[in-house]
């Protein structure tokens, strides 16, 4: 027989209303009791009903994720950590992909919202500064969190990290190496997080009185191709770069089958890092020198951020994730002073 409401009620000791408050993740229950109820639900291996939940109350128990990345990885790893919070409250992920350059964007996303009712939407680059689709969700009264936003907190709650002060550390690395003419491929412009990347690399090297060259920037698109064609431009000035330094992973990878195709060995003809840590940065030869970018757990805590109960008159709350810089064997000191 399907395990009820009633039945958890019955094994945890408290109402059938204690164990909706739980289950709807609300406020005003006590620790214990919210242990006891969750442990019952786990023992009994109850399943609410979203259907009967949404009759009951104001919620559909359903969130979406608006998402548009070249970058599967990214995708994937989005989805997963939202999905990892939402089992917990036994809420349903519905994943919304979208193209950033078409003019029907708002009317899809108004679709989205009557048709599906969702609870809120968590925006990623670049539509979470989009805003128009802000402002259309603010008059909608639909909750959202962005993820690694360019604009002011008070816009909404958001996860990030700090770009600027990781594509610093990626080039301060790359010039403790002795490197002084470190080409940069940027990500596409519509992202916030490109133009924050190329701060932090022109930041590092006005620390180290490295002159800021623009011939050694070149605009990407966050995917292979892109790092690829970049990476070809970059090996064709006069002076060449002897680093690059790829605003993400796939971009990076692209740089590195150029410079493989050119026969230059890498490290040692040509240092090559990423941002990201894909698993792909272990994969390709050598292993990508990059940033840690814990994109899985950025998502899990915008879900987080979005069922959390709403306190009024709240700021937004902003949560800034820590990045980390891995070293591996894509970089190394510059040519002639090993």
């Amino acid at each position: 027989m399907r395990v009820t409401i009633k039945d958890v009620s019955r094994v945890s000791g408290v109402s059938i209303k204690t164990v909706s408050r739980v289950l709807n993740n609300e406020r005003y229950v006590g620790a214990e009791t919210r242990a006891r109820v969750q442990a019952a639900v786990a023992d009994l291996k109850f399943r609410p009903s979203t259907a009967a939940r949404s009759l009951a109350g104001r919620r559909s128990f359903q969130i979406a994720l608006i998402c548009d990345n070249p970058s599967p990885y990214y995708v994937y790893e989005m989805q997963s950590g939202i999905r990892d919070r939402c089992v917990q409250d036994g809420v349903r992920m519905i994943a919304q992909p979208y193209d950033r350059n078409a003019t029907t964007l708002l009317d899809e996303l108004e679709s989205l919202v009557d048709a599906t009712h969702v609870d809120g939407l968590i925006l990623t680059p670049p539509v979470s500064d989009n805003p128009d689709v802000l402002d259309l969700l603010a008059r909608r009264g639909v909750r959202f969190v962005r993820v690694s936003p360019g604009s002011g907190p008070e816009l909404g709650p958001a996860t990030f990290i700090d770009n600027e002060a990781a594509a610093a550390v990626m080039t301060a690395h790359l010039l403790l190496l002795g490197h002084r003419r470190i080409g940069f491929i940027a990500g596409h412009p519509s992202y916030a997080t490109s133009a924050q990347r190329l701060r932090g690399y022109a930041r590092a090297l006005s620390t180290q009185d490295v002159a800021f060259d623009p011939a050694l920037v070149r605009d990407g698109s966050y995917d292979f191709a892109s790092g690829a064609a970049a990476a070809a431009v970059l090996l064709d000035l006069p002076e060449p770069p002897t680093a690059i330094f790829a605003s993400s992973d796939d971009m990076a990878a692209g740089a590195l089958t150029t410079a493989h195709r050119r026969g230059l060995k890498v490290p040692e003809q040509l240092s090559i890092a990423g941002f990201d840590d894909t698993e792909m940065a272990g994969f390709v030869w050598p292993p990508l020198t990059t940033i840690r970018q814990p994109t899985r757990d950025m998502a899990y805590q915008a879900a987080d951020l979005l069922l959390a109960p709403v306190e009024a008159d709240a700021p937004a709350e902003q949560r800034e994730l820590p990045f980390e810089l891995v070293v591996r064997e894509s970089t190394g000191p510059v040519a002639g002073s090993r």
